[in-house]
């Protein structure tokens, strides 16, 4: 299995991964101008997206498998999303994502990570479990189709957050 590359989002990838988003997450989807605002700030937040090379005789072609994002405001960090195709779940996409935003929520000086997630979706619910992820509280029919957001943290381990401005000597 061929990883993928994961890279910031920049604006030209805005319309691609509205509509994306638009398929994956219907009425609960962003609009245009808030994938706009985020990444016009970026002092707060990193967004990413997943690449595996295209299919043979593409050339050097990548094709998009998801994306996630992160805001950040020492000492929270708030994964703002997660997303990835359903023709590459189960490859590791979304992990591989999840570990470069707790990285970045590290870098950027969190001690817990929030975020939430739908209480129909029990394979992301699953993954974030592994992680560590404990269910802090529930926003009863928060989700515009009336399921609930299960809000969920990870606490860092108390070094973590300030590992990166140690000075090694």
């Amino acid at each position: 299995m061929i990883p993928a590359t994961l890279r910031d989002m920049v604006p030209a990838d805005i319309d691609f991964i509205t509509e994306l988003d638009r398929a994956l997450f219907g009425v609960d989807s962003w609009p245009r101008e808030m994938f706009v605002g985020e990444l016009s700030q970026p002092e707060t937040r990193r967004y990413i997206i997943a690449e595996l090379p295209a299919a043979v005789g593409h050339g050097n072609a990548k094709q998009t498998a998801g994306y996630a994002g992160l805001m950040c405001v020492p000492p929270i960090g708030d994964i703002q999303t997660i997303g990835v195709l359903p023709e590459f779940e189960g490859r590791g996409i979304a992990r591989a994502m999840l570990d470069e935003l707790i990285a970045e929520a590290v870098r950027r000086g969190a001690e817990d990570i929030m975020l939430e997630v739908s209480s129909t979706n029990p394979r992301a619910q699953k993954l974030y479990l592994r992680y560590g992820f404990e269910h802090i509280h529930t926003r009863r029919r928060y989700y515009r189709d009336g399921s609930d957001g299960l809000i969920m943290r990870l606490r860092l381990p108390a070094n973590s957050a300030d590992a990166h401005t140690k000075d090694p000597s």
